[in-house]
C-alpha cells in the first residue's frame, strides 16, 4: 500500500485559500498576456474570442496543474481525457501560438507554486513582444502602399499618370498593367511610398483629377503584411 500510495503522490486536498491565490495568479498573468496581444495586433483578422481564450488558457492550466499535483494517476487520467478533445482552430499567425503558449506556461507555472517563474517569465515575454512591435522588427517593407485605377492607354496619359505620382510619392513602381474594354483603356497598379505619410487623400485625389481616370483606390500596407 505504501508502494501504492508512493505512486500515486499526495492526494491531499489544497485549501480553499491556496487554490484561490493560485489561480487569481494565473488570471493576473494570462490577462496581462491578452491584453498586450490585443494592444500590439496588427494582423487582418483579429479575433476578440483568442484573446479571450487567452485569458481563460492561463487559469485552466493552474486548474490543472492544481488537480494533479503529485498524483501519477491523476496525471495520466487527465492526459487522456485531453487527448479526447480537438482543437480546430487554424492559427495563420506564428506569434498566436507562442501567445498561447505563454498563457500555458503562465498557468502551469503558477499552478506548480513558481510564482517568481511564472512572473518573471510573463513580464520578460510581454516586454519583448511589445519591444517587437513597437521597433518595426523583422519588416522589410519598400512601400507605403498600392493604388489601382483605370485610364485611357496612351503614352500622353501614362505620362499625366507617371507626373502626378512623382508630386505625391517619394517613390513608386508598377505592379501589373492589363488592358480592359478591348484595349481602349488598362487597368494599372502601383506600389507607392507617400512623401507626407498623411496625404493619403491627396494622392487620391490628384489621381482622380487625371482626364479619363476612373476607379481609383489606394490600399495602405500594414506593418505585418508583406506585399
Amino acid at each position: 500500500m505504501d508502494i501504492l500510495g508512493s505512486a500515486l503522490g499526495d492526494t491531499s486536498a489544497l485549501t480553499f485559500g491556496q487554490a484561490l491565490v493560485t489561480l487569481l495568479a494565473a488570471y493576473v498573468l494570462s490577462q496581462s498576456i491578452g491584453a498586450v496581444y490585443a494592444w500590439t495586433f496588427r494582423g487582418l483578422s483579429y479575433s476578440r474570442t483568442f484573446a479571450q481564450a487567452l485569458v481563460v488558457g492561463g487559469i485552466v492550466a493552474a486548474m490543472l496543474m492544481l488537480a494533479i499535483g503529485d498524483s501519477l494517476a491523476r496525471g495520466i487520467g487527465i492526459v487522456g481525457t485531453l487527448a479526447l478533445i480537438r482543437f480546430r482552430t487554424n492559427l495563420r499567425d506564428p506569434l498566436d501560438m507562442l501567445f498561447i503558449f505563454a498563457s500555458f506556461g503562465a498557468g502551469i507555472a503558477t499552478g506548480t507554486g513558481n510564482f517568481a517563474v511564472g512572473a518573471v517569465g510573463t513580464a520578460l515575454f510581454l516586454v519583448v513582444v511589445a519591444g517587437l512591435r513597437f521597433t518595426g522588427f523583422g519588416a522589410h517593407r519598400q512601400h507605403d502602399g498600392v493604388v489601382r485605377l483605370r485610364m485611357p492607354r496612351g503614352s500622353e496619359a501614362t505620362t499625366k499618370l507617371q507626373e502626378a505620382l512623382r508630386q505625391e510619392c517619394e517613390r513608386f513602381s508598377l505592379v501589373t498593367l492589363r488592358e480592359l474594354q478591348q484595349g481602349e483603356q488598362v487597368e494599372v497598379v502601383y506600389q507607392v511610398t507617400l512623401r507626407r505619410k498623411d496625404n493619403e487623400s491627396g494622392l487620391v485625389h490628384a489621381l482622380s483629377a487625371l482626364p479619363g481616370a476612373s476607379g481609383v483606390s489606394l490600399s495602405m500596407q500594414e506593418a505585418t503584411v508583406e506585399l
